[in-house]
């Protein structure tokens, strides 16, 4: 697939506008979890102000009182042209798509559809820990597939968790994210389409969460999973969600593969009544308008990725990073500082930085932490300056 670079625009650094100060002002979980003296560098939200065109959409919204049910395929539509124009992608049908209340749950009706109680979900840690909560909450079971060493998808280790799964006769599902939280890993086109072919031998379906897809560095190349060959009976979860930093505003789109179709008419109709109207119409304006802004966005995050190795490699050089090609969250190796398995606690305690800790992210995580990297290069300056305080 051709690739689309990315705009430049005069829009300024988001992540270069609000104060600490301000953001404390912010009642969400990652400012209203730890007392004021900590740093907040762990869930995924970001320190950036909303794009206008949202901000606009939203606010001519309430003006109108347009605050009912959500209708219509606009934001279908608005996925649809930013595939297109980013990705080079013109496989996104709006006829295969439906509204769900956020990527999580959309993975778990796409889970639902294609797999039963007590069937086996593949998953590669280390990963996005609800992965592991979702599935095992909806009675299946989790099995891993670990990247390999380099961080990449390991084709071995997953074709033997797929014959695994299959080998009772029972169904399976893989699920799969692209691009991958918390490494920042952007799966290639040929991986992708390695994973479709065991999927087809196999019989294993494939459920994408693909939240991350618009947050991808210029150059690496975003691979839709349903754009690769066999893929036909993907189904994939998509959202502006994470590039616009929109969670509050809970809304997605399952995307079918032309073989899944039918997959998706099988959904049942309520689960398309928990989107929020409101959060829908914020994310149709991001796709649309907001592109100047995400790019100005990824400019900032290239330079924090780059920042904070070198920081890094000043203040601890024990630490080992890959920084990633996507996403705004960097994966972090802290095994050799001698902090035990959960190092995120000393960094808590001692340096009164907050990050995630790798244990809930499977196998691969002990002594690491991830890092949110999207603030400013002074909270990030500062955060890498506590955490090195804290083995003094």
């Amino acid at each position: 697939m051709t690739r689309i670079p990315h705009e430049t625009s005069g829009e300024p650094n988001p992540l270069q506008v609000l104060t600490l100060d301000r953001l404390r002002q912010r009642t969400s979980i990652k400012w209203r979890t730890y007392p004021d003296d900590v740093l907040p560098l762990w869930v995924a939200e970001m320190d950036v102000p909303l794009a206008e065109p949202v901000v606009r959409a939203v606010t001519e919204a309430l003006h109108l009182g347009d605050t009912g049910y959500p209708a219509g395929t606009a934001y279908a539509e608005a996925l649809a042209a930013f595939a297109a124009k980013r990705w080079d992608w013109e496989g996104l049908a709006v006829e295969r798509t439906a509204i769900v209340p956020d990527v999580m749950l959309g993975v778990v009706e796409m889970l639902k559809l294609v797999t039963g109680p007590g069937d086996t979900v593949v998953v590669n840690p280390p990963v996005y820990p609800p992965f592991y909560l979702f599935v095992e909450h909806m009675d299946r079971r989790v099995a891993e597939a670990p990247l390999g060493a380099d961080g990449r998808i390991d084709l071995e280790v997953l074709e033997a968790s797929f014959r695994q799964a299959v080998a009772d006769g029972r169904r399976a599902a893989h699920l799969l994210c692209n691009p991958h939280n918390p490494t920042g890993t952007v799966h290639t086109e040929e991986e992708l389409s390695a994973v479709a072919g065991l999927a087809e031998r196999y019989g294993v379906r494939v459920v994408a969460d693909e939240i991350h897809a618009p947050l991808v560095l210029d150059g690496a190349g975003f691979v839709p999973y349903l754009s690769v060959p066999g893929a036909e009976r993907g189904l994939s979860l998509m959202s502006a969600s994470k590039g616009w930093n929109l969670p509050g505003l809970k809304a997605a789109l399952a995307v079918a593969g032309p073989g899944a179709a039918a997959d998706l008419d099988r959904m049942p109709s309520e689960v398309g009544h928990g989107p929020s109207h409101v959060a829908v119409i914020a994310h149709t304006a991001a796709l649309r308008d907001g592109v100047t802004w995400l790019d100005a966005l990824l400019t900032g995050l290239d330079g924090n990725r780059r920042l904070l190795a070198d920081l890094l490699a000043e203040h601890l050089p024990a630490v080992r990073y890959r920084p990633g090609d996507a996403t705004y969250l960097a994966w972090l190796d802290c095994r050799a500082l001698g902090l035990g398995d959960d190092p995120a606690d000393v960094f808590l305690h001692r340096g009164r930085v907050a990050l995630s800790s790798g244990l809930p992210f499977g196998t691969g995580g002990t002594g690491h932490v991830r890092l949110n990297l999207a603030a400013s290069q002074e909270v990030l300056t500062e955060a890498v300056r506590r955490m090195a305080a804290a083995l003094l």
